[in-house]
């Protein structure tokens, strides 16, 4: 297996100071010897800031959202060749767009094929909100999400897909170990559908909604995941570094990395 992978996105919090102080708190506190890939996706105003802040360490730097097409009259957009220059990952479908901003699956889709166009790593996420878990489609949805998001995308060793059940981001609820471990399964099978077993074994699947320090073991040794995608408490140097560390000697006790 390859490296966990632990993703802190920052939403729409921190200035250029802030972010700053964040990244040097982190980078201090890291073990190190780290056998975690680590990802922070600040706002667009910090990138160049924490890309040029990291540019001589291992963590990596991720946009939080694309554009679908590369140039144009588009105000306010961000194209995957801008993001490109300060970048190599780049956050799609979250669902706070998806809900929020009310971003379809085909649209997921376009920024996909756009940002793969541009050699950018992906960070799908996919999930259900409590409505649609109630009425039992968890399955359901996350097979929309997924099949309709991926449509006519051959090959994806550079997507990651998040499993970030909704109505378990920021409220504080983690999804119980085998929610979570239900969900991680029902994406591995409908990839190996799409694309066979070894894609569906190799491609990472993290986690999201309310991953802390407390629960990280706890899904890392029983969900079958590959890490997490971290909201609030990447914001806290402490918190995130723990998750890392956590993370990391988990890693080294299973040979996750190897």
């Amino acid at each position: 297996m390859s490296k966990l992978l632990i993703a802190g996105n920052w939403k729409m919090n921190n200035t250029v100071e802030a972010a700053e102080q964040l990244v040097r708190a982190i980078e201090e506190n890291l073990e190190s010897t780290i056998d975690v890939e680590v990802i922070l996706c600040p706002p667009f105003t910090s990138l160049s800031k924490v890309a040029e802040l990291t540019n001589k360490n291992s963590i990596k730097v991720g946009a939080q959202n694309v554009y679908h097409e590369q140039k144009g009259a588009f105000t306010g957009e961000i194209s995957p060749e801008m993001i490109k220059e300060l970048c190599e990952y780049v956050i799609i479908g979250h669902s706070e767009r998806r809900l929020i901003l009310g971003e379809t699956n085909k649209i997921v889709n376009m920024k996909i094929t756009a940002a793969i166009n541009k050699g950018l790593n992906i960070i799908l996420c996919v999930g259900e909100t409590l409505e649609q878990r109630e009425r039992g489609k968890t399955q359901e949805i996350i097979r929309e999400q997924l099949t309709q998001s991926l449509s006519d995308i051959q090959r994806i060793e550079n997507i990651t897909i998040a499993y970030e059940p909704v109505w378990a981001i920021g409220t504080g609820i983690s999804a119980s170990t085998m929610d979570c471990k239900n969900g991680i399964e029902t994406i591995r099978s409908i990839l190996q559908e799409m694309y066979g077993e070894l894609t569906a074994q190799s491609t990472k699947i993290l986690y999201g909604g309310s991953v802390n320090p407390q629960n990280i073991e706890a899904l890392l040794r029983e969900a079958g995941i590959d890490g997490g995608l971290i909201g609030g408490a990447s914001l806290n140097a402490e918190s995130f570094v723990s998750i890392i560390n956590k993370s990391n000697i988990f890693s080294q006790k299973t040979g996750s990395n190897d």
